[in-house]
């Protein structure tokens, strides 16, 4: 399914361009103006969602964005203006993208008005089970979240495997995360599937201030998926099925290091797969991630060369195994780090 909405993009610019009242502050001006004419939503998921080795389903995110579309009709006007008003805040920084500098690294400055500091996130985790397997222990979750701080700040101990090309690009996004509660729940459903089921049994907490975590039997091998900033806040929040939820316990290798909660994280603060759900012409949406025509999975050779540029098959946002995959860019954090922003969709966290 090919549903590339560049047409919307095209007459929503022009729309904003001309209905714009000539009184209104120089802001709104520059949001007007911002370039949308590559900005996409509907994918080929389906046809993108090949499975790894061990018959696992990495991420079910886009098509579970593909599905939201398709039953929301206002959707595709809110992630329109989420996503004109990411890129107006990075228009004002130069470098607010992550452009690699003369040096040949990429700039650690935030886009212009980021005063923000560290946004710390507090995290409610919903434990659904069938089974004691599936009711993870406390330590297991903590575990999680600590492979959440290390990731987001880049305080990883593998982050030194990144090698020289990308080096310079490794971002502590100065985001953290605080795990603010516990909720368990026992169900007889042995699977959950990916129609948000498990959020309308058992509802987020709070979630314009809160990151929702629901760990459940999603099934189908799938690992997990998120919601994008913009969709409903009745299922906003991120789902994993158990075993790939921290470092210890009920884990299952090779998704037993965290980092199936990091990807989807990344997601819930709006950034997209690291070849942009495409091919090599479609974007992620960050100029210091190369393009690429397609996941990678496993642990890839280094170098691993499509569209004319190496991978970053050592990004979060790639379909990788646990240990392959240790860092995010400097673009990336000035993408995230827009969500928390005036006028941003999750400002609740810092307001």
């Amino acid at each position: 399914m090919k549903k590339v909405f560049l047409g919307m993009a095209a007459m929503a610019f022009l729309f904003a361009s001309c209905e714009q009242d000539p009184t209104e502050n120089s802001v709104d001006q520059e949001v007007a103006q911002v370039d949308m004419s590559n900005f996409y939503l509907y994918t080929d998921a389906e046809a993108d969602g090949k499975k790894t080795e061990d018959d696992k389903t990495k991420c079910y995110s886009m098509r579970n964005l593909n599905r939201l579309l398709n039953e929301n009709p206002g959707l595709h006007k809110k992630m329109y203006d989420v996503e004109q008003n990411t890129r107006s805040i990075l228009a004002k920084n130069g470098n607010g993208k992550g452009k690699p500098g003369s040096g040949g690294g990429g700039t650690t400055e935030p886009p212009v008005g980021d005063n923000l500091g560290i946004v710390d996130i507090p995290v409610v985790v919903h434990v659904i089970y069938s089974n004691s397997q599936q009711n993870i222990s406390d330590a297991q979750i903590n575990s999680q979240i600590s492979v959440l701080n290390e990731d987001f700040r880049a305080s990883n101990n593998d982050a030194g495997n990144v090698p020289s090309e990308f080096a310079g690009l490794v971002a502590d996004s100065e985001i953290s995360f605080t795990l603010a509660g516990v909720n368990r729940y026992s169900d007889s459903r042995s699977e959950w599937g990916t129609s948000d089921a498990m959020k309308y049994a058992y509802p987020p907490t709070s979630p314009s201030n809160t990151l929702n975590i629901w760990i459940c039997n999603i099934g189908g091998g799938i690992l997990g998926y998120a919601q994008f900033p913009g969709g409903p806040a009745s299922t906003d929040g991120v789902v994993i099925s158990p075993q790939y939820f921290g470092t210890t316990g009920y884990v299952s290798a090779p998704f037993n290091k965290g980092r199936t909660a990091t990807h989807e994280v990344g997601h819930y603060l709006n950034l997209r797969h690291i070849w942009g759900d495409g091919r090599c012409r479609q974007d992620d949406f960050v100029a210091d991630t190369p393009s690429s025509d397609g996941p990678n999975y496993s642990c890839p050779s280094y170098p691993t060369v499509n569209c004319r540029s190496t991978d970053m098959t050592m990004n979060y946002m790639d379909y990788t195994n646990d240990a392959c995959m240790y860092m995010f860019s400097e673009g990336q954090k000035a993408r995230m780090r827009t969500v928390f922003a005036s006028g941003g969709p999750r400002t609740g966290f810092v307001n």
